[in-house]
């Protein structure tokens, strides 16, 4: 079996800086090739319950933006070859203006944006911030587009596009089907590579997915496993290390 390449998503901070740290160096050493580490928000819109009260959690503690722009320059520097995606929301860009947050997030390491609610469109200037500072603006396609605004988007020439395989908020099982696949199609279709993800959770769906896209998605799978064995640092890296290696292929 092929290994199946890997974005895995982890909340900065949770449930502690070190735990999350654990978590992190789990999952690269499981697999993930990519780390998409999400700034907590106050209203997560896309993410379903297990992402949003790890977010509520860590920023109960009085977590910021700069102590998350720590996190992924600590791992940047461990982990200098993983890739790291920064996900968050548009008010958290925005506010400290888009273009110095950009600078703030590449000086850490980062090497590309993923911002749910910036429309590819109407982004306040997102991919522009993202190429003066050496990264990637990279927009979310959802099955609920129109036909012609997914061609738009196929075509607008974004390096990479993240593929929501969905609609609603992640977490919940995702069946691959025809439709998922078909749906794929359109995405990559203007030249863009694909990541794609929601409730990823299996290896199974993971091998289904995988001759589809440039890399699968998972990451309530991730918080769960976090969530239920934050009382154990080494269970948590161990389950976390297996989970990762369960979806990379590498089982």
């Amino acid at each position: 079996m092929n290994k199946i390449k890997l974005m895995s998503h982890l909340v900065a901070g949770y449930p502690t800086d070190e735990l999350s740290l654990t978590a992190a160096r789990s999952l690269i050493k499981g697999g993930a090739d990519i780390l998409e580490i999400q700034l907590p928000f106050s209203d997560p819109s896309a993410d379903g319950p297990a992402i949003q009260t790890a977010c509520t959690k860590v920023l109960e503690r009085g977590y910021r933006t700069s102590d998350g722009l720590a996190f992924i320059s600590q791992i940047h520097k461990e982990f200098p070859d993983t890739v790291i995606y920064l996900m968050s929301y548009g008010s958290l860009i925005y506010t400290p203006g888009v273009e110095n947050f950009c600078k703030k997030a590449a000086e850490a390491g980062v090497k590309g944006m993923i911002i749910p609610d910036l429309p590819f469109d109407f982004d306040e200037g997102l991919t522009a911030a993202c190429k003066a500072n050496g990264m990637i603006n990279i927009p979310v396609a959802a099955p609920s587009m129109s036909a012609e605004r997914l061609h738009k988007l196929a075509h607008a020439g974004f390096p990479y596009i993240y593929a929501a395989l969905r609609v609603g908020i992640t977490g919940t099982d995702t069946k691959i089907d025809s439709d998922t696949l078909s749906f794929l199609n359109k995405v990559s279709e203007g030249g863009s590579k694909v990541y794609g993800g929601f409730g990823i959770s299996n290896g199974e769906q993971a091998k289904a997915l995988a001759g589809s896209v440039e890399a699968i998605v998972a990451g309530s799978a991730f918080v769960r496993i976090i969530s239920e064995n934050q009382d154990d640092g080494s269970k948590l890296a161990e389950k976390v290390e297996a989970k990762a290696r369960e979806l990379s292929g590498l089982n």
